[in-house]
């Protein structure tokens, strides 16, 4: 007879990975604000719900966030939003999830001890039952504490050609939801996944409860030189600002491999549990769709949107009026500066239309009109040959860094707040409706000394308004 699994005792430490870009949910989705840190299917961000899943203090230790280094501040201010304090490492250089999940492990382990259990989740995908969320996390905990590594298995809902499937073996114990794995497969095509479907198959969601020291212990068998460069890496990590930053030189020699490729695929110590919970990776335009609240023709609209005569059609917008009429099976997303119009059935192509424009070098691949920084947002208005207009919003004690251009001058307007304005050797506040000029090669600065945060227009002119023509001097954000 199979012994009862056991109760967990050990931490719980939550690892929750935000380093991807999502390029598939371009155009709202780019590189320089990925898809995790945006409200896509409520009010708070993606990562901001993932956090909030994990915050029981019952079951779970404090959170450990790793993301790269372009999003920390992104990481730290939206955990602060909702309250929580999460220690925030870097990554310095993007190598895939096995490497990731070995340094979540080690940090683990700093800090929550050797024995420690570890939950690793992604940053962007969205649970809509967090009730029936963590009973699965009690069960795979459980399971994990008898020295496995544990996978979240969801039931299908179609014949998904986008998901990785797992094939369920025996229960590992009488009374638990864990099963042994049978064998993971990759990707199939509609008639194979058809077939798993049948078969009793399990998606594969790409989150995982493990003890540390046995995904240590595995990942040295099938990857030790991956597990050394990262341990290198994590043994000289260093404090910077209150972040965690891996040493990069050690993390750059680690081979880039999936964790399912690296460990997964090749332990005997594999175990799944079946979340009754709705899940969903985000993947794709036609899947925020899916997760979201119909009208009667099978249409899902957020933002300003009107539409006559259309069927099981998605319209997102962040600002214009999308309006269609007789439309079916499409997904239309607006913002400011880009339109995206696809096929519902096409909806996973948008990855190799990003990859387009990139190759064209078109910014709006890549780059938002609203540019987030540490000390607040910049946002284009209008630009031409040799001018650039912006707004400048700078949050309350946030200044940007001591700098000076070579090719362009500028001039501000304080729409609103108080601005301390550093040109040269003078230092001066700039109120509402007053103005400054900095001339081509001075050395200058914006701050923001209130309590409200400071709102200003920016106008370049000049022979080249590149962000490159960007000397610092002083930074407060220790950026280079």
């Amino acid at each position: 007879m199979l012994s009862p699994s056991p109760v967990v005792s050990v931490p719980v430490v939550p690892v929750v990975l935000a380093g991807g870009t999502g390029t598939r949910l371009w155009p709202v989705s780019r590189d320089s604000l990925p898809k995790q840190f945006q409200p896509l299917a409520g009010p708070r961000t993606l990562y901001q719900e993932t956090l909030a899943r994990v915050s029981d203090r019952s079951l779970f230790a404090a959170p450990l966030v790793l993301t790269h280094e372009d999003f920390r501040f992104f990481a730290r201010r939206q955990a602060a939003e909702i309250g929580l304090n999460a220690t925030v490492a870097l990554e310095p250089a993007r190598r895939d999830s096995g490497p990731a999940l070995i340094a979540a492990a080690l940090i683990a382990q700093k800090l929550a001890g050797q024995d420690c259990l570890v939950l690793a989740l992604a940053a962007d995908h969205v649970v809509l039952d967090p009730d029936l969320f963590l009973e699965s996390c009690r069960d795979a905990a459980r399971a994990a504490a008898t020295g496995r590594i544990v996978t979240f298995g969801i039931a299908p809902t179609g014949p998904r050609t986008s998901y990785g499937y797992i094939n369920p073996g025996n229960a590992l114990a009488e009374g638990s939801d864990a099963r042994s794995v049978t064998a993971f497969v990759e990707k199939p095509d509609s008639a194979t996944a058809a077939r798993y479907i049948e078969a009793g198959y399990l998606w594969n969601s790409g989150n995982f409860m493990f003890p540390a020291r046995l995904l240590l212990e595995e990942a040295e068998r099938f990857e030790p030189e991956m597990v050394h460069a990262v341990r290198a890496s994590v043994e000289g990590a260093a404090d910077d600002l209150g972040f965690l930053r891996l040493d990069p030189r050690a993390f750059s020699n680690s081979p880039a491999k999936s964790i399912d490729y690296a460990v997964m695929e090749r332990t005997n110590r594999a175990a799944v549990v079946a979340g009754a919970f709705r899940w969903s990776d985000i993947g794709s335009w036609d899947a925020l769709r899916e997760i979201g609240e119909p009208d009667a023709a099978g249409n899902v609209t957020r933002g300003p949107a009107m539409l006559l005569d259309s069927r099981d059609t998605y319209i997102h917008s962040d600002g214009p009026l999308v309006a269609a009429v007789g439309v079916e099976g499409l997904s239309v997303v607006a913002t400011d500066d880009a339109v995206l119009v696809v096929p519902n059935a096409r909806a996973q192509e948008v990855k190799g239309l990003v990859a387009k424009l990139k190759a064209e070098q078109n910014l709006k691949a890549s780059e938002h009109m609203k540019a987030h920084r540490p000390w607040g947002t910049y946002q284009t208005i209008c630009r031409g040959e040799r001018f650039h207009v912006k707004k400048i919003v700078v949050e309350p004690g946030q200044a940007l860094s001591l700098q000076k251009h070579y090719h362009r001058a500028e001039h501000w307007v304080v729409v609103k707040g108080t601005a301390l304005v550093t040109v040269g050797d003078k230092v001066n506040e700039v109120h509402e409706t007053e103005a400054a000029y900095l001339p081509i090669g001075v050395v200058h600065r914006l701050a923001n000394p209130g309590k409200i945060t400071l709102e200003l227009i920016e106008v370049q002119t000049g022979s080249y308004l590149g962000e490159d023509d960007i000397i610092r001097i002083e930074d407060v954000y220790n950026r280079s």
